[in-house]
């Protein structure tokens, strides 16, 4: 029993774990738009240098 007490943390329910990977999921989204502006930035800022 103190086992499974010791192996369960405070944010570790279904809900939490369900969160966390939807904030994955919408940090790595922002991440691809963080890229892909600066991408489109240099790639317009190169063309008249």
């Amino acid at each position: 029993m103190s086992l499974m007490v010791e192996e369960r943390r405070p944010g570790d329910s279904d809900m939490h774990r369900r969160q966390r990977s939807k904030n994955l999921v919408v940090a790595g989204f922002l991440l691809a738009l963080v890229v892909i502006f600066f991408v489109l930035s240099l790639v317009r800022m190169g063309g008249q240098g």
